[in-house]
């Protein structure tokens, strides 16, 4: 059963409301201005908001306004209710990231039209963008909604890059945003003696170059091919629209940059704290996390002491040790996970 939430301050209007969704076969919650609406929706994850415009305590713009940055509530349908139906208002809800605008009084049928509408196209949207080429073709044109959308690439174009081909470079200005359709790129930093620092290991239905372009800045780190790899391209120009004008796209993308940010958090503690044994060892287990699980990994020594931040005979030593232990096979490069959780649960 779906979940709606109303935020209302009229009485009557919620009550009936509430009453209305709950016959149709949804669940109703409901609140009374918005400080608490915004609270219900942080605490008890609605499918869709129904929210008037004005109210005391919080406006609906306002409640618009925080969850939309939220990555956990950026995603979910906005709807606006209200009386006011002069167009500057309407414009102004859809510049926040509203998904759709009620006037009241307002017809039983249209509001269950545009419920149903909405959550079927969020569903859909969410299911689209699967990790793929394909998923990502499937977003793009389901995100489309809007007018300044319809121009949007058709023709995204697609290059093979060698194992240890650049992608890009650290300070190169970004032009386009990247996808990985197939194989597995890294990105990293180099210190002025030229040696590496491996920042992440991307594979397939991942993004790369989005910091930078959000930031409009030129590239922190560098980008190579670690195997055969091909990147899907996305224009500058095309990637900024869809971010402006699309609430969804928006989303992925805040999640995206919360999770490189605790990503990054959690890296750099573990090399204040973590011994050499135990940097390796949460190195396999991210590693096997990208391959869903996956017992075999591939990678280059110098690579893996690169994401460690140690040398190459350090990481050789304690995969030796490990295989030793009975936590790893070595088979030339690749590395066979026997162990998962005892790798996960060595000591600090």
């Amino acid at each position: 059963m779906k979940k709606i939430l109303v935020i209302e301050d009229n009485l009557d209007v919620r009550e009936n409301l509430a009453e209305i969704l709950e016959l149709s076969n949804y669940e109703a919650i409901t609140a009374e201005n918005g400080k608490i609406g915004v609270q219900k929706a942080l605490t008890d994850t609605p499918d869709l908001i129904l929210c008037d415009v004005m109210m005391p305590e919080l406006d609906g713009y306002g409640v618009l306004n925080i969850l939309g940055k939220k990555p956990k509530t950026a995603e979910i349908p906005f709807i606006f209710l209200t009386a006011k139906a002069e167009r500057s208002d309407f414009r102004k809800g859809m510049n926040l990231g509203a998904d759709d605008y009620i006037t009241k009084p307002f017809d039983q049928s249209e509001l269950l039209d545009v419920i149903e509408r909405r959550i079927k196209k969020s569903d859909r949207i969410k299911k689209a963008f699967d990790g793929t080429n394909q998923g990502l073709t499937a977003f793009i044109n389901e995100a489309r909604g809007q007018q300044e959308l319809e121009k949007l690439t058709e023709e995204r174009t697609t290059k093979e890059y060698k194992k240890k081909e650049k992608v890009y470079q650290e300070g190169e200005r970004p032009k386009q945003l990247f996808f990985i359709v197939s194989g597995k790129v890294k990105t990293y930093k180099t210190n002025e003696w030229g040696k590496e620092y491996i920042t992440g290991v991307h594979e397939a239905g991942e993004f790369l170059g989005y910091l930078s372009m959000i930031k409009e800045s030129p590239h922190s780190e560098s980008a190579a091919a670690m195997e055969g790899t091909v990147l899907s391209q996305i224009p500058r120009d095309d990637f900024f629209r869809m971010l402006h004008y699309n609430q969804n796209f928006a989303a992925r993308f805040i999640k995206m940059l919360a999770k490189n940010m605790e990503e990054q958090e959690e890296k750099l503690l573990s090399l204040a704290y973590n011994s050499i044994r135990k940097r390796v060892a949460e190195a396999l287990v991210d590693l096997s996390k990208h391959k869903n699980g996956e017992p075999s990994i591939t990678i280059l020594r110098e690579d893996l002491a690169s994401i460690v931040g140690t040398a190459k005979e350090s990481v050789i030593r304690t995969l030796t040790d490990f295989k030793n232990e009975k936590l790893v096979d070595i088979d030339y490069s690749n590395i066979i996970i026997l162990e998962l959780e005892k790798l996960r649960d060595l000591p600090a």
